[in-house]
């Protein structure tokens, strides 16, 4: 199976400001404005989600006090996490996609994309979470869910699959991990731009960003779970229960943290080569999942053997599926988003629609199924409902 870094994604995630280790929101006049629509321009949308909660969304900014920025090693190592939570229905006010800024940063990365939409037609995407929500009442805490984005990307690349676990009952940590995005803005106006991104590509070693990602997650899972928790609202979530699913290089992260941190049970990766490989001894026979784009829209002199090196180390209940028409986008907001500004996105065949149809779907029945207990009978073999999912190997 043949896996690409690269990531051709377009989308980004509202700034937010506050003192280390506390929440904000989008409030001033000018940021609101940014985030408007182009005057006569329909404006970009995502997704319903499909679970039967409303999803609030907090934004929490964390400072590893202990540990310095392994690219920036005269800083604290920084965090930036959008929470999303069941919320009561009506409650808050819409929450913003991304800032002008880090979306002009975003598309200037992506070339021909900004020939099909501009940075404040991206920034005014219409989400369905609301900040300020008021948490839906439970007679039982639900599950974390920990996103790590593909290296590049701003944690809301995956804000549809956000949305959606949350909508189902979990909580979700979408986390930017600092200097590894285009570009996001941190408190105090800091826009952190990819500081890794100079320092890895030259030298191939790309697995230092999912090494420092192992390092990152057990420190949010720390903050959010441990004994002075740094998010209001973490009350909400049960701590024995906690899964972590990325996108590319997050996907090997979500594997290298479960190899160092026993406390994430289950662990999903979407189309991500293990640039750390899994251990020799396993993960303590915790289920992982392997969600892989077409390997035929792969170039063919792209060699990356990491999945069927790493498949016989998964050493609990494990799937490697495929979805055919695919590419390696596939399983961010970017299919969705591209359909709707007419890029042509070759990289990716399947639409916009199918292609979050089956991330969500299947991710969101793997943490159902192994944080859960709940049945989840497509994750048994081929269904006639999704001819797209291959069952490569189960």
């Amino acid at each position: 199976m043949k896996k690409i870094i690269r990531v051709l994604t377009a989308v980004a995630t509202g700034l937010v400001l506050a003192a280390p280790g506390t929440l904000a929101t989008l409030a001033t006049p000018a940021a609101a404005a940014s985030a408007s629509a182009p005057v006569g321009v329909s404006r970009l949308e995502l997704p319903r989600p499909t679970g039967g909660f409303a999803v609030g969304r907090d934004t929490l900014h964390l400072v590893d006090r202990e540990r310095k920025d392994p690219w920036v090693p005269t800083a604290d190592r920084e965090l930036l996490l959008s929470l999303y939570y069941p919320a009561l229905a009506h409650t808050g006010s819409p929450a913003p996609y991304m800032s002008a800024p880090e979306a002009k940063a975003l598309l200037t990365d992506r070339g021909q994309l900004g020939e099909y939409v501009t940075p404040e037609r991206l920034a005014a995407t219409r989400t369905n979470a609301r900040t300020d929500a008021l948490p839906r009442p439970a007679a039982n805490r639900y599950p974390l869910i920990v996103l790590s984005p593909g290296f590049t990307m701003p944690r809301s690349s995956l804000t549809t699959l956000a949305e959606d676990l949350a909508s189902r009952g979990y909580v979700v940590a979408a986390v930017d991990h600092a200097y590894e995005s285009d570009g996001t803005v941190f408190p105090g106006g800091r826009m952190l731009t990819c500081k890794a991104c100079e320092q890895v590509f030259p030298d191939g070693s790309l697995h230092r960003v999912s090494d420092g990602r192992a390092r990152d997650i057990p420190f949010v899972l720390d903050r959010l779970t441990g004994p002075r928790p740094a998010w209001r609202y973490s009350w909400l979530i049960d701590s024995r229960h906690i899964g972590m699913a990325g996108h590319s290089i997050g996907g090997a992260a979500a594997s290298a943290t479960m190899a160092v941190d026993p406390r994430v049970d289950a662990g999903v990766n979407m189309d991500g080569t293990f640039f750390t490989p899994v251990p020799q001894a396993g993960l303590g026979g915790r289920p992982f999942l392997m969600l892989a784009g077409d390997p035929a829209l792969l170039p063919p002199d792209f060699p990356d053997t990491s999945w069927e090196d790493n498949w016989p180390r998964l050493d609990g209940w494990k799937r490697w599926l495929t979805v055919t028409g695919a590419g390696h986008p596939a399983f961010t907001d970017w299919p969705v988003l591209g359909d709707q500004v007419g890029y042509p996105h070759p990289e990716t065949p399947l639409s916009g629609t199918r292609s979050q149809q089956i991330t969500r779907a299947y991710v969101g029945d793997f943490f159902d199924l192994h944080l859960r207990g709940k049945p989840a009978p497509r994750l048994d073999g081929p269904a006639a409902a999704d001819p797209e999912v291959v069952f490569h190997r189960s």
